[in-house]
């Protein structure tokens, strides 16, 4: 059986899904900008929503960091970079592979 988490590593602007501790795939994401930046430590994804407007792009995973998450872009060329308010921001194809993937209740760590 499964046993899904993510790892977001600040410092290589990357997106790890771990199976049972190996990971399994990477994706590259944007980050929090210096004045905003995305919080460090231990999360769960609570909440899931298709396509939810503005610059959330196609899809949006809710932390249990209130007003945080991981979600889609409209602005594909903002990943890789420090950007958002503090989300992660994936390619929209990306954030909707993985939220195929990942059931509420995921592990999230935010590390640098």
């Amino acid at each position: 059986m499964p046993n899904y988490r993510i790892i977001v590593d600040l410092s290589q602007r990357m997106l790890y899904l771990l199976d049972n501790d190996k990971v399994v795939r990477g994706f590259p994401v944007g980050i929090g900008k210096m004045l905003t930046q995305t919080p460090e430590g231990e999360y769960t994804i609570v909440n899931k929503q298709a396509n939810p407007g503005g610059p959330f792009g196609a899809f949006w995973m809710g932390l249990s960091k209130p007003h945080y998450g991981i979600h889609g872009t409209n602005n594909p060329a903002s990943i890789g970079h420090q950007v958002s308010h503090g989300c992660i921001r994936m390619y929209n194809a990306d954030v909707l592979e993985l939220a195929r993937i990942v059931p509420l209740g995921t592990r999230v760590t935010i590390r640098e």
